[in-house]
């Protein structure tokens, strides 16, 4: 998240400056924060994740959505964009929205990642229903993956391997890590 915030904005001004605006930004206390470009790594990445997604959820009641769809956390009235996310159900309100996710991913950068493990994580987890985050490497191939379970405490596990199976059991998926990484480079 970047550190340029715009002066205090009540939810309904962010919204209405995000929804007319050319590039994305998030939302958390009252303030909006301009959220960076990506890399082709980490484009290709998300790409990879969501086509795997869809193509194992595409005749069931989830949905997969990357990168444009906003997040709305509503324990704190906050705003941010996943990079991809999966929902099952159609209880969203908003149609460029959504607020109860099953899992995330979010692939990882320099600035961000400190932010995607901890204070990220933190806000996701307020979130009901929300039982998996994947964190996925865009300079390794390396996958970190966090489940909840049945007594509220998370379990992580690390995926180095190409041939590692992750096993997204809250929506049902299952792929290898190498296929994440499908016409990603590593220089």
């Amino acid at each position: 998240m970047s550190n340029q915030a715009i002066p205090f904005l009540t939810t309904e001004q962010y919204l209405e400056i995000e929804r007319k605006a050319a590039s994305r930004s998030e939302y958390l206390n009252g303030e909006m924060f301009a959220i960076a470009g990506g890399t082709r790594n980490h484009a290709r990445i998300v790409m990879n994740a969501g086509a795997l997604l869809w193509n194992q959820l595409r005749d069931g009641n989830c949905e997969v959505a990357t990168t444009d769809l906003r997040l709305f956390i509503k324990a704190l009235n906050a705003y941010t964009y996943p990079d991809v996310i999966v929902t099952c159900v159609a209880a969203d309100t908003t149609p460029d929205s959504a607020s109860n996710p099953r899992f995330i991913a979010e692939v990882l950068s320099d600035s961000t990642k400190n932010y995607d493990r901890g204070e990220k994580f933190r806000f996701y987890s307020t979130m009901p229903g929300f039982s998996e985050y994947l964190l996925i490497a865009q300079d390794a191939i390396r996958a970190e993956h966090h489940q909840l379970r049945s007594d509220g405490s998370w379990i992580f596990r690390e995926f180095t391997s190409p041939e590692d199976q992750i096993i997204l059991d809250s929506i049902g998926c299952r792929f290898t890590l190498g296929a994440l990484y499908e016409r990603v480079s590593f220089e």
